[in-house]
């Protein structure tokens, strides 16, 4: 049986009262590539905070019925470059090695030399082995990313959330980084991600969410990502086309 993850009801609400979110809902099929999209301030980055329960909210979110607390070890979160620590003495592959803690038996130590053939084969597969000994602050934009995902991907997570992972990054990164994406939904996996270039949504999400402090539309992108529904987010004028605006 596919496995369905739903969000039920979110809000937030921040401590000067003011209205973040309200009652947003949806569901997705596992084995999907879904993008969060709006304008800025929408609650974009608050909803995957809420979701994942970093801030205070009402409503929540489960997969296959068990609520996401219940199932962290299973959850896979790629945060915005721009909140790492890039002065933090930590290379590479410790970095992707990482992302293996959430593995591990409580009190069970990391054993890098037994782990060390997987770290490289997630290494090659970010395209990132030759700079396995660089410090994170010695990468570009575009590497540092593809060094979280890889973090990410060798946690070997059902659900994968991920927070404007194309900001500010190359082209290259970009399309190495859908890629493996893609990969992961070919495995099964149920990917959410922040995404901003809206001329990127028919070519990378199977389903889109719209919010703009509620919930604009969800479902299909052929379905939700059309005029109507981008005129009440962004007041934008009609699709061209092409499918971009």
């Amino acid at each position: 049986m596919i496995g369905i993850f739903i969000v039920n009801g979110v809000s937030v609400v921040y401590q000067n009262r003011k209205q973040v979110l309200t009652d947003v809902s949806f569901s997705l099929e596992a084995g999907t590539i879904n993008g969060i999209i709006g304008p800025n301030g929408a609650g974009k980055s608050t909803l995957l905070n809420a979701i994942l329960n970093i801030i205070p909210h009402e409503g929540g979110a489960s997969f296959n019925g068990v609520p996401l607390p219940k199932m962290a070890r299973k959850i896979g979160y790629v945060q915005q470059t721009n909140q790492i620590d890039l002065n933090f003495p930590i290379t590479v592959s410790e970095t992707v090695g990482l992302g293996i803690f959430p593995r591990l038996r409580l009190f069970q130590r990391l054993n890098k030399r037994k782990y060390q053939d997987e770290i490289n084969k997630v290494l090659d597969r970010i395209e990132m082995r030759e700079f396995a000994d660089r410090q994170i602050g010695q990468l570009s934009g575009g590497q540092l990313q593809r060094v979280m995902i890889g973090r990410c991907i060798i946690q070997n997570p059902e659900l994968v959330l991920l927070d404007e992972p194309f900001a500010g990054i190359d082209a290259h990164s970009e399309s190495t980084i859908m890629k493996i994406l893609r990969e992961l939904k070919a495995e099964g996996k149920t990917i959410l991600m922040v995404h901003h270039d809206l001329n990127k949504v028919n070519d990378y999400f199977d389903n889109t969410i719209i919010i703009k402090k509620k919930l604009i539309a969800s479902g299909s992108t052929e379905s939700t990502f059309n005029s109507e529904n981008m005129s009440a987010a962004y007041g934008l004028p009609m699709l061209s086309q092409q499918g971009g605006f």
